[in-house]
Parts: structure tokens; sequence; C-alpha cells
């Protein structure tokens, strides 16, 4: 079988690649090297496993050996997974969005052979059409361009590179520090907001977890605006097709404003994020259908996701054998033949009714299962207890999964980004946190498997991820490292870390986050305040990138200042504040005027304007005493507080425990707020008095 250069590479998307007739080659010195001596532009593809134009990009023009032909006599080809190189995304993404006014996935951009861009796009289709000029058009005409009027040519790529490099500063000073900034952007959230449909945006729609998070964490601070908001998105989301009804887990978007039609892609990313801020809506409504959605996402990562080692995968694909969302959708014959063959046909109507199940589908032909009925409206509807109806649709639904997963299951991408995992890491740490004490049993004992799931992963993610200099590399495939850390990857791993010593009280955790913020500072920070999102010593590149407005993922920046701001609270540390205040002075107050487009920064800046509760607790891990003083701190849903627990506050090496002590021998807790501490107390009452006030 043919084969190129990427045939040794570990990425699932370049090895998608691996059998074109396209002479690909990965981003790396040879391939530089080759267009340098040949005098060749380069023509550079950057895609993820998961994107279905990348694969129709491929099928109509990479594997077609015309086109390949052409490539090879005329162009140095390269093949990046923007997954593995957050980097070259970022500059290059900038270079497309100059050039056209847009950006996405496949990404196309010819550059001169020291890599400056000159020309590119999206996907470009293998005919005219859709207004299009065909992808061998494009091809002659740069390749004409290079060889007969290269003077323009390079003119072009001097002055776009000139344009590229870190993203200019938004803000003179940092935000003011009072909640105005906060206020205004809910006011903007407020303003933008979907009445009819939750959410923000059309026609297509994303989850913004992002911005949830921090509604719900204005909602806590008792901003009334702020649930309104919340709580419908979340819910039609959760009812939405966008939310496998099934098996769990939250597809990338939707591409019409009802969440109904997704495309099909699950990605790490996305529901890390989501299970996290479907359980912290159900810590502060204490809404059953939130936890729910937390758990089932949260257990779909453990079964779908989670590879062998302990780690994350990054996502699966949206297509099925080429075709999108294959697996996922159902005829209303299908629903009938399975449950009726499970022994369950009393079940085809009831179920049908709750999930939209109907003759002629909602989705050419077919039925992308979605909730339109709740278990209260059914009962009414059917004269059924509410709690049979759901046990019922439990049944049905279990059923149904097993039918599923018999189908042709869309492609996993296997790869460990760091970055994603330190998400998931954070997601599963706080479920353990929360849950692992509930009084429901099942609900507890979900608890206390998330922790296993967690610690299981931060052990094997410092292992295989963390190099013998204690540097962080990005991408764990097929028993080898792969990419240096970039700023996201240590920041949301150092993330992740610190929810998992709030979970487990072990301090392997808190020191492995510390020395991870330690590296921001040294390596990546811009002495002019903020960090880049690559390393001083990293690979040089035609532009150094710093992005601070969040995407599908948070900004580095962004999440570097919120771990840093938790640094400060546990260590008392005054440069760790100060470095997050240099950060914040990247975007000013622009994130109160832009608010889905920088709502990592407000949940970070909400921790800023406080107050944050500093939590100490001494006493042994097995006495109920303790248990009693912990269920108090994390009742509810407290956004802004850290809490840390040690039998021995002598031997502890967070920094906020020393000095704390066991009054009278007994467990004991201990509050500071604003740089004063209140006196020690033993009692949970006396406890819940001091984090009301």
């Amino acid at each position: 079988m043919l084969t190129n250069r990427l045939a040794g590479e570990t990425s699932p998307y370049l090895l998608q690649h691996a059998h074109n007739p396209v002479d690909w080659h990965p981003w790396g010195a040879e391939a530089l090297e080759r267009a340098r001596v040949e005098d060749r532009p380069i023509f550079l593809s950057i895609g993820y496993a998961a994107c279905h134009w990348c694969h129709v990009m491929e099928r109509e023009s990479f594997e077609d050996p015309g086109t390949a032909a052409y490539l090879n006599a005329n162009f140095v080809s390269i093949k990046v997974d923007r997954e593995e190189r957050p980097d070259l995304d970022a500059i290059y993404m900038q270079a497309v969005q100059a050039l056209t006014g847009s950006g996405g996935w496949p990404m196309s951009v010819f550059l001169t052979p020291d890599g400056r861009p000159f020309y590119g796009g999206t996907y470009f289709p293998n005919t005219r059409r859709h207004g299009l000029p065909s992808f061998r058009d494009v091809l002659e005409g740069v390749a004409g361009g290079w060889r007969e009027r290269r003077d323009d040519v390079e003119r072009a790529g001097n002055g776009l590179a000139s344009r590229l490099g870190p993203t200019v500063r938004l803000g003179d000073s940092p935000a003011p520090a009072d909640a105005a900034v906060l206020d205004a952007a809910v006011s903007a959230l407020e303003a933008g907001f979907d009445a009819a449909n939750g959410g923000w945006g059309t026609p297509m729609k994303f989850p913004q977890p992002m911005a949830l998070e921090f509604l719900l964490r204005r909602g806590a601070a008792g901003d009334d605006r702020a649930l309104p908001l919340a709580r419908p998105t979340l819910d039609r989301m959760a009812a939405g097709g966008i939310h496998d009804q099934l098996g769990g887990g939250f597809s990338r978007y939707t591409t019409e404003p009802t969440w109904l039609v997704p495309h099909f892609e699950k990605m790490l990313s996305d529901n890390a994020q989501l299970a996290r801020v479907y359980l912290h809506a159900w810590q502060l409504t204490r809404e059953p259908g939130y936890l729910d959605v937390a758990r089932s996402t949260l257990d779909f990562v453990a079964r779908e996701m989670t590879l062998p080692d302990g780690v994350f995968a990054a996502s699966l694909d949206a297509d099925t054998d080429g075709e999108e969302g294959a697996t996922y959708t159902w005829t209303a014959t299908e629903v009938r033949e399975s449950l009726v063959a499970a022994g369950r046909g009393d079940d085809v109507e009831l179920f049908a009714a709750a999930y939209d199940v109907t003759g002629s589908g909602n989705w050419d032909g077919r039925t992308i299962l979605r909730r339109v009925a709740t278990d209260a409206g059914l009962a009414a509807r059917t004269g059924l207890p509410e709690a049979e109806v759901r046990a019922r649709l439990a049944e049905a639904r279990t059923v149904l999964l097993v039918v599923r997963d018999g189908r042709p299951q869309p492609a996993r991408d296997d790869k460990a980004l760091a970055c994603w995992n330190g998400l998931m890491l954070a997601a599963f740490a706080d479920a353990a946190a929360v849950l692992a004490r509930e009084a429901d049993p099942t609900v507890a004992a979900a608890g206390r498997r998330y922790r296993e799931i967690a610690e299981r992963a931060g052990e094997q993610l410092l292992a295989v991820l963390l190099d013998e200099h204690g540097r962080l590399r990005r991408s764990w495939k097929d028993g080898q490292a792969r990419h240096a850390g970039t700023l996201e990857d240590h920041a949301c791993l150092a993330d992740g870390l610190l929810a998992l010593h709030e979970a487990t009280a072990n301090e392997r955790w808190f020191t492995a986050a510390r020395d991870l913020a330690e590296t921001i500072i040294a390596r990546f920070g811009d002495p002019e305040g903020g960090f880049f999102d690559t390393a001083d010593d990293a690979e040089t590149l035609v532009a150094r990138p710093r992005t601070v407005e969040d995407n599908a993922l948070p900004s580095g920046n962004a999440m570097a200042v919120l771990v840093l701001l938790r640094l400060a609270a546990l260590t008392g540390e005054g440069r760790y504040a100060d470095a997050a205040e240099g950060a914040l002075g990247l975007v000013g107050t622009a994130p109160a005027r832009y608010p889905t487009a920088f709502a990592q920064w407000l949940v970070a800046l909400d921790w800023r304007v406080g107050p944050v509760d500093e939590i100490a607790l001494v006493g042994a891990p097995d006495d109920p005493r303790l248990g009693r003083l912990l269920d108090v701190a994390r009742a509810g849903f407290r956004p802004r507080q850290v809490v840390v627990v040690a039998p021995d506050p002598a031997a502890s090496a967070v920094p906020l425990l020393q000095a704390r002590f066991a009054l009278r021998g007994l467990p004991t807790a201990f509050v500071c707020r604003g740089f004063a501490c209140r006196q020690p107390v033993t009692e949970p009452e006396a406890l819940a008095a001091l984090l009301a006030g």
C-alpha cells in the first residue's frame, strides 16, 4: 500500500492521510529545508481527526491522483494536526482570517519557504461550486504567481507576516477591581440572549460553557439576571439533539438554532467543560436533571473516551463510514423493533412521545432523539405514576443504547492532549469532591468512582507528559510523548491538579500544580504583562503567538490567571497575584463588551473581585467530625473559595495550613477572607455562620 512521510506519526489525523498520493510531510526541519533548497512554496493543510469537511477535502482532492501529482510537482505539502500544534494553528489562522475575514478547518495556507503566509482559505471543493474556486484552480493560480510574479508574492508574505504575532493589548491597565465589568458583561449577555431557544448566536449554536459558568457564578453572587439566562440554555441543550439522549455527552455544536441538529463530533474539551457546568448548576439550584446530565456526561467519558492507561482520548468522529451521524439516528421502525425484541413493546409509544420519534422523522427522514415531553407531562397524559414513567424510559434507553452499540461506530482519536485532559481531570475531581459524601448511596458511589478515575488519570498524565526537566509535553499516544507543551497545556493541567488536590487532600497534586505555575511564569511570561502561548525556548516560528480570546477552549492566559489567583490564596505569595494582574491588563474592560469571547476572563475576574474564602481544616481524614466540617465547606455552589485539609499541618506543603492546629484536640476549621482570619471553630454550625458572614 502506498504510504507517505506521515506513516511514522502518532496523530490519528495525520495517519488518516498517510496513504494519500500527496507527498505529505509532517511539520519540521526536513520539510522546511526541502522547500528552501528546492525554492518551492509550501502548501500547509491544518485540520483535526473529527473534522467533517477535512474528510471531505481528503476524499475529493488529496486522494485524487491528478491533484496529488500537481501538488507534488509544484509544492512542498505539509499536514498539521491543529490539536497537536495549537501554536501553528493560531499563527496561520490569524493569517487566514486577515486574508478572508473568517476561518475554520480544514485550513489551507500557502507559505514562502521560510514560513511567511501569502494566500489561504479553508475548504476548497474539487470543482467550482458554492461560489468557491476549485482546489485545482487555487493550486494553479498560486503556482503561476510563484513562478511569474514572485516579487508580488514576497511582498504579500512580508506584509502579512508583519501583522502576525502577539495579540495587541486590549487594555492599558487591569480591569477595575469592582463588579462594574462583571455587571456590564451580564447586561451584554442579556442583550444578546436568544429568548426563544436559549444560548447566544444564530443560525449555528455553540454551548458556550465558559459563559454559562460565569453566569452561574454571578447567580451565586446574587445577580438575579444571571440564572434566567443560564437555566433556559442548560435546559434546552439537555433536551436537544446536541445532547446524546442515550449515551450521554454532547456534540460540538448544532447547525441550526434550536439545538436539534448537531455536528455529531464529540470533543473531550467540550464534554469536560459541560460536565463541570451542569454539576455546578446542580450545586446552585439542586435541580435533579442537571445532576443527571453531569453524571451521564462523565459516565460517557469513562465508558467511551477513557484509554486503557487511564487518560482521555481527544474526540469521536462526526462520521461513521463516511456518513455524518449514522450511528446516532433512528427510524420509528428501528425503535419499535428494538424495544419489541427486548420484550419492552409496551414502552414504544411512551418512548416515542418522550423523544420525538415519528414516522417522518425530524431530520432527513430519520430521528435525532430529543426530549420533547417531561416525565410529569407524560404521567399526566398516560395516567402512569411519574416514577414508573421515569423507570420505563430509563429501561428503554438502556435497550436502545445496546442496539446502537452494535452498529458501526465513529472513529476515535486516541491521542491524549495535556490541556484537554486537564479540563477533564478538573470535571471528574469536582464531581468526586461534591458527590462522594452525598446521602444518596448511588450518588456517593458515583463520586467515589469519579475520584478513582481522576486519581488514575492524574498519575498517568504526570508520568508520561513530564520530561526529565519537569517540562510538559502536549500529546501522548502509542507510548510516545510529542510536542512541547503550550501555555494552555500548563494552565489547564494545573487547574485540574488543583481540583484533584481539593478533592483528595493529597498534596502531591498541589505540588505538581505549583510547579506548572512556576514554569508558566518563568518560561511563558511577557515582561510587559501576560503570557505567550509558547515557551521562550520553543521552536522559532514566523511569529510568537499570544492568544487572549477564548474559543472552544479557555484562553491560556485567562486560565493561567485563575490558576495563579488560586495559588495566591493557597500560598499567600503576592507574586502569583502580581502575575495574574499583569495578564488581566491584556484585556482591560473588553470582557464587558464581548462576554462570549472573554468568558474565561470573566470567571477569573469574578474570583479577583471576590471575596475569596480560604478554608483550612485540621483533622484525621476518617474522623466523622472532620467530615461534618467538610460537608459545610462544600455545601451549595461556592466558587470563590479554596479548601485544604491536613491531619498534621506542620508537615504540610500548603502554606495556608501552616501554623494551624487542632483546637482542644478536635477537628478544627480556620477561615480567612480579605487578608483577615477569623477565630478557629470546631462545630459545623459555627463554620456555616462564618462562611455566611
